[in-house]
């Protein structure tokens, strides 16, 4: 079994996934969060903004990552007429699939398990445990 990766090590290697899938990362106490707009469709009317979040602690006594994540969608007037096409597989917690939005003022995609399958991988591979909060905000 090889050496699990030191905690700045796991750290780093989360943060260029994240940075590569997209996600703004900042450092909060010691652990990661992070945000990306995903969908927006907007017109004089109002709009509609889709966005992920996550976190993520680092627990370095007990070598694991703990992960959680959000997709919140947010309105204000009213929004353009949008298309929306979404397919999902939920269990438990975790939450797969994608959402398709198609509109004349705007658009954009996301998928639900992507990020968090990145992020595992990585961190699987630095020889550490990941642990998904379902459930809780991050």
């Amino acid at each position: 079994m090889p050496t699990p990766a030191a905690a700045p090590d796991v750290k780093a290697s989360v943060t260029s996934v994240l940075a590569a899938s997209g996600v703004a990362v900042t450092d909060k106490d010691g652990g990661l969060a992070g945000e990306a707009e995903k969908i927006l469709a907007k017109w004089w009317l109002g709009s509609r903004k889709v966005s992920y979040r996550m976190s993520c602690r680092f627990d370095e006594a007990a070598r694991a990552v703990h992960f959680r994540e959000v997709v919140l969608e947010k309105s204000w007037g009213m929004p353009p007429p949008t298309l929306s096409v979404e397919v999902t597989t939920t269990s438990g917690w975790t939450r797969s699939g994608s959402r398709t939005d198609t509109s004349p003022a705007g658009g954009g995609a996301v998928d639900y398990g992507q990020v968090r399958d990145a992020v595992e991988k990585a961190v699987k591979d630095a020889g550490w445990t990941f642990d998904f909060e379902g459930g809780r905000m991050p």
